[in-house]
């Protein structure tokens, strides 16, 4: 398969998710741009956004093996990564594996187990891989988190790390859908959409792993010059220096807004990337990876604020 037609599967792969999910283009660009670059993406968004509907009809989409676990408090590690169970009849221990040994894990609110079942997914998330009882196994690849979590409620939760924040690639805020996008739910539903039954909805996949390799193989050759990353690095840099930012972008968000950057270039037919792409790309790669002073979250101020503000003060290479 050519360049063009791996183009136009990702095309097809967005129209796909189209069928079930309406109203949601962004967070739907957000995650085909987090598959191709090897990334994790967390979806925040208020309960009935179709966050959870919005990964199985990718899932579905793609030709991969899915898995949902939803996070709650009494969730342990093990129930997680798998663990090592007695077999009565061979008289010795096996490793059964955990729902983390899937192509696509949907980590359904996530910030409702503690840190500790959420540290879990760290090894996983970075390494690709799961270490128990001293012996390492490797995940399938590829191998994605889909994390949603609930802004609005505070009890019951956990706050998520900013280690583990770090690497999820993207943050995709689900909004509320406008009136015209909610009418057509209601029309959907009222012609006998159902959400379980995404077959019956005319999802049907059009990738598969090989092709997503591919695709992900071709990302990589995607050229940036000096200039454009020196632009990269000079955003990241002011997230540091702006007095309401108590904890700014690391060199890891560096890396992350440059995939992300390559892999948005690639979708739009360019073999480098230009600023226009990093801009695109800054505000789902970095705003979960700022970490804002008392007195700055006090006054209203967000962190897509202040980047937006850096978008218009760092000077763009031309």
């Amino acid at each position: 398969m050519t360049e063009s037609q791996l183009r136009e599967a990702f095309a097809s792969l967005r129209t796909e998710v189209g069928k079930a999910v309406v109203g949601q283009d962004a967070a739907v660009t957000g995650l085909t741009i987090t598959l191709l670059a090897g990334g994790h993406a967390l979806l925040e968004g208020v309960p009935g956004v179709a966050k959870t509907l919005l990964v199985r009809t990718l899932s579905h989409a793609l030709k991969l093996e899915t898995k949902r676990v939803q996070f709650t408090p009494d969730l342990m590690p093990g129930d997680l990564t798998g663990s090592l169970v007695y077999d009565s009849k061979s008289g010795e221990f096996e490793f059964r594996e955990g729902p983390v040994f899937t192509n696509i894990l949907l980590a359904d609110e996530i910030n409702r187990t503690p840190p500790k079942t959420q540290s879990a997914l760290l090894e996983a998330m970075e390494e690709r891989q799961v270490s128990v009882d001293g012996v390492t196994r490797k995940l399938p690849v590829p191998f994605l988190v889909a994390a949603t979590m609930n802004p609005i409620e505070y009890e019951g939760t956990y706050t998520l790390p900013e280690a583990q924040l770090d690497r999820f690639l993207m943050k995709l805020t689900l909004e509320l859908p406008e009136r015209d996008h909610e009418v057509e739910v209601l029309q959907r539903h009222a012609h006998g959409f159902n959400p379980r039954d995404l077959a019956a909805a005319g999802v049907t996949p059009v990738l598969d792993a090989e092709q997503l390799a591919a695709a992900q193989a071709a990302v990589a050759k995607v050229g940036a010059s000096a200039d454009v990353l020196a632009y990269a690095v000079d955003l990241a840099r002011a997230t540091r220096q702006s007095p309401s930012v108590k904890l700014g972008v690391s060199p890891r968000g560096s890396t992350a807004l440059l995939a992300a950057s390559k892999a948005w270039a690639w979708l739009n037919g360019f073999d480098a990337i230009t600023p226009d792409h990093v801009q695109a790309m800054a505000l789902p790669v970095l705003r979960h990876r700022i970490q804002l002073r008392p007195e700055a979250e006090l006054e209203g101020v967000s962190a897509d604020t202040i980047l937006r503000a850096i978008l218009q003060q760092v000077q763009v290479p031309i």
